[in-house]
Order: structure tokens, then sequence, then C-alpha cells
């Protein structure tokens, strides 16, 4: 039983991480001018609801209660995404935010990995992540060619 209550727990953090970026990469999204880059967000905070709605899943064949709430750190992040993007500090420092938004998902990820999971689980946070790091580094790569 202890397992599945870890698991429960562990992945309703990564879907609080997902919710939050899903919430973020919206913000961002909304604050910036480039079209390109505007996509790219918008693509990333579909990614992100999608994979929340599959550890959601996982969670009720667990037996618990998904998480329904993004964090109070996340919402922190998306208004001072704002605030940045009502100051006019451009793209660059809007993606720079989003940039430090992923590296604490890449983060979450890492500390769910790190711990003992189901393996059908485990095969579905681990190709979860990969795209997560492919997110992560191209919004990292974005901020920095951003001029």
């Amino acid at each position: 039983m202890a397992m599945t209550s870890d698991t429960v727990s562990s992945l309703n953090e990564l879907i609080e991480t997902l919710q939050d970026g899903k919430q973020g990469f919206e913000t961002a999204a909304a604050e910036v001018n480039d079209a390109a880059v505007k996509s790219e967000f918008e693509q990333f905070a579909q990614q992100r609801s999608r994979f929340a709605g599959e550890l959601e899943a996982e969670v009720k064949q667990l037996g618990g209660d998904p998480d329904q709430n993004g964090s109070a750190t996340g919402a922190v992040h998306r208004g001072w995404m704002s605030i940045k993007g009502a100051l006019g500090a451009g793209e660059k420092s809007i993606l720079a935010e989003a940039e430090r938004g992923e590296d604490a998902t890449v983060k979450s990820f890492e500390k769910a990995m790190s711990q003992t999971l189901p393996p059908g689980v485990a095969s579905i946070v681990q190709r979860q992540f990969i795209e997560v790091k492919k997110a992560h580094d191209r919004v990292r790569n974005l901020r920095d060619s951003w001029k």
C-alpha cells in the first residue's frame, strides 16, 4: 500500500507541475508578440495539459484522487511573467522566465524518476520527461538566440 500511496503522491506532484506549466505557457503566449514563439508556447501548453491528463488517469487507476490545482509557486511565477509583459520587458525576458519555469519542471520529473514507480507508470513518466526536456531545451535555445 505504501508504494501506491507514494506513487499517487509523486504523480500528483507532477500533475501540479504540469498544470503550472500549462498555465505558465498560456500566460507567456499571451504576453509575447512574436507569432512563432506564441505558437510554440501554445503547443507546449497543450502538451502539458495532455500529460497531466495521462497522469490523472494513472492516479485514478491506482485509486487516488488527482490534483486539480496548480501550485502557489506557479501562480507567483505567472504573475511575475504578466508584470514583465505589462512593463514591456520583451520577449527575451519572458523567454528567460519561461526557461526558469522549465528548470523547475525538469527537476520535478527527475525527482519522480528517482523514486520507485510501477513499471507502467515509470515508462509514462520517462516518456513525458523526454518531451519536457526537449521543450526546456527549445525554450532555453530561443532565449539564448533572442536579440
